[in-house]
């Protein structure tokens, strides 16, 4: 008895996992049926995912699922927006609350291989860094022995600071909060010394402050935290979709193509031109798309440039420079295999 009660568990459970993916392999036309994609972000983030007063969503990540429906639906804004905390990130994409995340998730291996998720590239290359008061008179990270810190739970900033201080043979206290939000607010109060999370995050989060010039983010990059886009996997066809969709972006920028000149682009004899607008090759077919995928998302979202600097550039409250994030040819490591 015991035998068969085994056997029949075994088998119940390679069901399940036969049938995961092919429920999986159902997102794009889910998608198309529905006429709308669902994709989360975070609850509010300046430069990378905000909802204004009138519950209208900006920000790269908001403009890297916009870039998707726009290849997909061929409107940038059919797009509903859910905002997720971190802890609840990972269970909306994998119960399919969600179609994919866009949420400055950070790329690691345990998320990679053990979740049943696939990233779909890197849309923000960053670094976990501190946010500490002007008046604290430090300027850097290995004079922090004692502080307390302000952290936002269930990521991957919890693990990073415990290596760091304990390499450095430096003591913490940390102060945990479940939102962003809430950590800013516990450094605005003085709950903690010093505020840690990926270096836009801190630009970000100054922002909030009464006197934003009263801080200062500390030299130090203590992590590699390449953020992007996130799916499930079991999904090559979706998964494959929301890769090329910020390929594109950045092979638009490469090749000088911008939401203003697009039109004149169309007129291109160069093959690589024509191939990723659609004027020749079968690029879109390959993904399940029309041939004038990439295009709309140029002209409705704008190359990876255009998107970075509407969003977190100089011109930003922010102000980021493109760093890491300029093109491979620019001097950055942003680079896109090419459409052909």
């Amino acid at each position: 008895m015991k035998t068969l009660v085994s056997l029949t568990t075994a088998a119940l459970a390679t069901v399940g996992l036969m049938a995961a993916p092919a429920q999986a392999a159902e997102t794009l036309n889910a998608v198309k049926e529905r006429g709308e994609m669902i994709c989360g972000v975070s609850t509010g983030l300046p430069g990378f995912s905000l909802p204004d007063d009138k519950g209208n969503w900006t920000g790269l990540d908001v403009d890297t699922c916009r870039a998707v429906a726009a290849a997909v639906l061929g409107d940038a804004t059919k797009v509903k927006f859910i905002p997720l905390t971190a802890k609840e990130r990972f269970t909306a994409l994998q119960s399919g609350e969600i179609d994919m995340l866009s949420r400055n998730t950070t790329w690691t291996h345990t998320r990679d291989t053990s979740l049943g998720l696939n990233f779909a590239g890197v849309n923000y290359y960053d670094g976990q860094g501190f946010l500490v008061s002007k008046s604290l008179g430090v300027t850097s990270a290995k004079e922090l022995d004692g502080a307390s810190v302000c952290i936002q739970s269930g990521t991957t900033t919890e693990l990073n600071l415990a290596d760091y201080f304990r390499l450095n043979g430096m003591n913490y206290s940390p102060v945990v909060f479940d939102t962003s939000d809430q950590t800013v607010q516990g450094f605005s109060a003085g709950r903690c010394d010093v505020l840690t999370s990926d270096q836009s995050q801190l630009y970000a989060l100054r922002t909030k402050l009464d006197d934003p010039n009263s801080a200062v983010v500390l030299p130090e990059v203590i992590s590699k935290e390449p953020l992007g886009p996130v799916v499930r996997q079991g999904d090559d066809e979706w998964f494959n979709i929301v890769k090329w969709s910020l390929f594109a972006q950045l092979n638009a920028e490469e090749m000088g193509i911008t939401s203003a000149n697009i039109d004149d682009n169309m007129k291109s004899e160069n093959p690589s031109v024509q191939r990723l607008l659609g004027t020749s090759g079968d690029m879109g077919a390959k993904l399940g798309l029309s041939a004038d995928w990439a295009y709309n998302i140029v002209k409705q979202v704008g190359n990876y440039g255009e998107m970075f600097e509407r969003n977190v550039g100089k011109d930003t409250p922010l102000a980021i420079a493109r760093g890491l994030n300029a093109l491979w040819t620019e001097g950055g490591i942003q680079y896109a295999p090419p459409i052909r």
